[in-house]
């Protein structure tokens, strides 16, 4: 069985953070960092070499494989910004509708940038994301 790559590891999230040249998303990174600490009241960690995590559950599916993940977190990536709403979507239906310009993934929120979105419905959807997560992973 394949060993997942995308670990906890010991890099620094705030020079991880400075190294995003573009001014905006830098400045998005760091208050999207912010609602997920509030979310969680856990400190920042880096997951592989680009994925902001906040907290951790373990899993196991029924093919007996397990591991280690992160509860919400993000990820600057060239086009968008990913955010990682674990429970996926479903349950926030009533809240996407709201939220402003996205694309979604299974469980990937992807925007431009945060003045595309409403910030305070972003925070709500982050915050209730990790309830559900720890609800299911406790």
């Amino acid at each position: 069985m394949a060993e997942l790559k995308t670990k906890a590891n010991k890099a620094s999230v705030t020079a991880f953070l400075s190294t995003i040249e573009d001014e905006q998303k830098r400045a998005d990174c760091r208050a999207i960092a912010k609602m997920m600490r509030d979310a969680t009241g856990k400190r920042a960690k880096m997951w592989g070499a680009a994925i902001v995590g906040y907290d951790q559950y373990d899993y196991k599916y029924a093919s007996g494989r397990s591991g280690t993940f992160i509860i919400t977190g993000f990820s600057p990536r060239a086009k968008n910004i990913s955010i990682y709403i674990m429970p996926g979507f479903s349950e926030f239906a009533s809240l996407m509708k709201k939220l402003g310009k996205h694309k979604t993934g299974k469980s990937c929120l992807y925007i431009k940038k945060l003045e595309d979105v409403d910030n305070k419905i972003l925070a709500r959807l982050i915050k209730e994301s990790v309830q559900i997560m720890r609800r299911r992973y406790s």
